[in-house]
């Protein structure tokens, strides 16, 4: 939405604000390999706390999805919020893209912050991401929640219907929205009252802004 209003903006500024306000800090780590990573972490590391590192999934990055979650969480754990690779502001010049290549950046980030051990929750893309850590790293996890990820999907599955799309370039397309329908289509699968009539230059500027 090029020289217009932008609620998306708009939501990212409030967005850091409440993420500073609740004693978090924005950071970003070189991991040396043409890879850097962005993660919003404790101004203050409490020993006496847990840590507790929360991934987000596809289509959001580490603010949009845990935004709601700050406020019972942030005073009984050292939170750890990170952008996984390629979205928000983490990216690589390496050609990876498997969830076990962002696995192995995360828990790099960690290391970069001096954690040890950690507690993960992980939802959605973000599921499998947890779930590859605790498999590739499982002394390093004291605990794994996955949200609504399908870690034990199998081909018979998909051949049975369980997802509401035919092609995995379908389902490119409403996950990672192009076009204000794809993101009306991403909201009738996702939501179960979705918001109607929702504006095309308001749609426009989520897919720009995101």
């Amino acid at each position: 939405m090029p020289g217009c209003f932008s609620i998306v903006a708009s939501r990212d500024r409030c967005f850091r604000y409440s993420f500073s306000s609740s004693g978090l800090k924005s950071t970003t780590t070189d991991l040396g390999d043409g890879t850097v990573m962005h993660c919003w972490a404790p101004k203050n590391h409490s020993p006496s706390k847990p840590t507790l590192l929360l991934i987000h999934g596809i289509g959001a990055n580490a603010m949009w999805q845990w935004h709601d979650f700050l406020s019972p969480l942030v005073s009984r754990f050292n939170l750890y919020i990170p952008d996984l690779v390629f979205f928000g502001d983490s990216y690589s010049s390496r050609p990876e893209r498997s969830e076990i290549f962002q696995a192995r950046c995360v828990m790099a980030l960690m290391e970069a912050h001096g954690v040890k051990k950690m507690m993960v929750t992980g939802i959605s893309y973000g599921g499998f991401v947890a779930y590859r850590m605790a498999v590739q790293f499982g002394e390093r996890i004291d605990r794994l929640v996955l949200c609504c990820a399908g870690v034990c999907t199998e081909e018979k599955d998909m051949e049975n219907g369980m997802f509401q799309v035919k092609s995995v370039e379908e389902a490119m397309n409403v996950l990672l929205p192009q076009k204000p329908q794809h993101v009306r289509d991403l909201m009738k699968i996702s939501f179960y009252k979705p918001v109607k009539n929702v504006p095309s230059c308001f749609l426009n500027d989520f897919i720009e802004g995101r």
